[in-house]
């Protein structure tokens, strides 16, 4: 046998063995990519009938992409003969490393994932998360940025704010203002509760569903406490509420009851001293 035919015999060689690999291989990688691919625009389209967040929607899809091609993979390299069992314990042993280092990140990107798909709160919303208060500007991955009431931007972690207490303040479309007005033990409570009624009632703001309450609530040190009880729509409420703070006083001042002070009175006392 001459050289030549030791070359046609090692590639015949060759192809019988690897041919139909390297063929099932190339199918795989192909059939994979196109499954793949068809599987992010399925999420995406499903996601986006589930109305998910924008910036989480194409996120999402395409970590179903790439997850998708990492299975391709593992079984290209299976039909090749490579043992993918310890592949698999090498890629999880390395992703354990990478989350242990980073888990402060991955805690925020977690919490940032769940605020995006649970909404407990919008954009624009006020509200009071992780202690800090402002105005929602943006729910990011990682992060939320507020804008505070003296107009301040404040970026709080993800982390700090799901899983805490969430107050959204304009989480319905009513909201009820709490006010206390003090007047004095010598006043005519009745006319105080007419005449607070009155006022409360002139506002256009003040809904008539629920009724305002105006209740004699407490009987102070120094005056008789009565609660105002208004309801208004949420974008109405701290107008309302400053408002009805200075007409209620005026008012109340107007109809001859005063708003007392805490006061105290003292009594001094001689004391003679004692004889020698």
């Amino acid at each position: 046998m001459d050289y030549s035919d030791t070359i046609v015999q090692t590639i015949s060689t060759l192809l019988s063995t690897w041919g139909l690999r390297v063929a099932g291989a190339i199918a795989v990688l192909v059939l994979g990519k196109i499954v793949a691919s068809w599987a992010r625009r399925l999420a995406l389209r499903l996601m986006e009938k589930a109305r998910v967040d924008k910036t989480l929607a194409p996120f999402l899809s395409g970590l179903v992409y790439y997850l998708l091609l990492a299975f391709v993979a593992i079984a290209v390299l299976g039909i090749f003969g490579i043992p993918t069992a310890s592949f698999v314990a090498v890629l999880g042993a390395a992703g354990l490393a990478v989350g242990l280092a980073m888990q402060g990140t991955l805690s925020n990107f977690s919490a940032g994932v769940m605020l995006l798909l649970f909404r407990p709160f919008a954009t624009d919303d006020f509200v009071d998360v992780g202690g800090t208060k402002g105005v929602v500007l943006q729910i990011g991955i990682f992060s939320t940025t507020l804008r505070s009431v003296d107009n301040i931007k404040i970026t709080v972690p993800n982390a700090q704010i799901y899983g805490h207490t969430i107050l959204n303040y304009n989480g319905f479309e009513t909201r009820r203002v709490d006010m206390v007005m003090g007047i004095s033990y010598d006043d005519d409570i009745q006319l105080a509760i007419d005449t607070i009624h009155r006022i409360v009632s002139a506002d256009p703001r003040v809904l008539d569903d629920p009724a305002p309450q105006v209740a004699v609530s407490n009987l102070g040190s120094s005056s008789v406490d009565i609660v105002v009880r208004p309801w208004c729509s949420t974008g109405d409420y701290w107008g309302l509420l400053f408002d009805l703070t200075r007409r209620l006083k005026e008012g109340l001042e107007a109809a001859g009851c005063s708003i007392p002070y805490p006061q105290q009175d003292v009594h001094l006392q001689r004391v003679e001293a004692s004889a020698a």
